[in-house]
């Protein structure tokens, strides 16, 4: 790997350095600042000349910031020479306005593509985006990682994979991804139907399937506020659930979102590290695990021109579903 670098910005340095560490490489010397009216300043420290470059840097808030972050390195490493350049974008930012849906919205999520692409990058990987249409934003190469397995193999060890507990998808949206969830689990599937009058309010209109008498996993692609999920969760009680568990790519948990799940029926929470977790949120209540593993074998795989499919090929999930 003489010539792979591998370097990020501000927005998870904690995980960058995990993959790094997994590759058995070191983190390129990158120099963030700004200067004293806010701009973002960025330097390369080495050559990247003629490397193939994976940028790390999920657009998770502040997100605008650390979207202009990585579009100010991908233009610094275009401008250095580099040969490819990976952008690794563990949570895509602006993913929830991939479509208008009242007169006189933008579609922001491809504008955030557009501009990923003119930046500099050549090839982009993803994790659990919130809708895999948004691949096709892209006019380059795109690479889609699912979560999923590690939520799975994490339930599976603690014996919520004997047949007596039903996977729920918390939306209509989300059924391929529930549905390719209970698929590894050897669990039935339910869907609760609710509707969204303006953003982060949700309102449950009803639960499709039978959860009664039976442990509920609730899956989705994030948590922002966790009112949708406690209000789920709350339905699924009512209904005859004995025990509720969730789990969810990216934990933004904005605002009320710990004090909801504190005093909520959701006995755990687990999310992945894509998004850093601070301090005052890790509650006994949340547990999060490393995507760094998953997302270093998929360097070393692009890096070395191999197939992602032959390792990820069964994780994939379909929306056709």
């Amino acid at each position: 790997m003489f010539d792979l670098r591998v370097l990020t910005g501000t927005a998870n340095p904690k995980l960058a350095q995990a993959v790094a560490d997994q590759l058995g490489v070191r983190l390129s010397e990158t120099l963030v600042s700004r200067f004293a009216d806010g701009e973002i300043r960025v330097q390369v420290q080495e050559s990247v000349r003629g490397m193939d470059v994976f940028v790390i840097q999920p657009t998770c808030p502040p997100t605008s910031e650390n979207i202009i972050e990585l579009l100010i390195i991908l233009d610094a490493l275009k401008r250095a020479s580099a040969r490819r350049i990976t952008a690794i974008i563990p949570y895509y930012g602006y993913a929830r306005q991939e479509k208008k849906v009242k007169p006189r919205e933008p579609i922001a999520a491809r504008l955030m593509a557009d501009l990923i692409a003119t930046a500099g990058a050549t090839r982009v990987l993803l994790v659990d985006v919130h809708v895999q249409t948004i691949q096709g934003f892209f006019n380059l190469p795109v690479d889609h990682l699912p979560a999923g397995p590690l939520f799975a193999q994490y339930f599976r060890e603690r014996g919520l994979g004997d047949g007596n507990t039903v996977v729920v998808s918390p939306d209509v949206g989300g059924v391929g991804r529930a549905s390719s969830f209970a698929d590894r689990l050897g669990a039935t599937l339910a869907i609760i139907a609710k509707r969204r009058p303006e953003p982060n309010e949700c309102e449950i209109i009803d639960v499709i399937g039978d959860v009664d008498g039976k442990r509920a996993i609730m899956v989705d692609d994030m948590v922002d506020t966790a009112g949708s999920l406690v209000s789920g969760a709350k339905a699924l009680i009512n209904r005859g659930a004995t025990a509720v568990y969730a789990c969810a790519s990216h934990g933004l948990l904005s605002g009320p979102a710990i004090a909801r799940l504190q005093e909520s029926p959701i006995e755990k929470l687990l999310i992945t590290d894509t998004i850093p977790l601070a301090d005052e949120k890790r509650i006994p209540r949340v547990d999060v695990l490393s995507v760094a593993p998953m997302l270093a074998e998929a360097i070393r795989r692009i890096h070395s021109e191999l197939s992602l499919s032959t390792i990820f090929e069964k994780f994939w999930v379909d929306d056709s579903r």
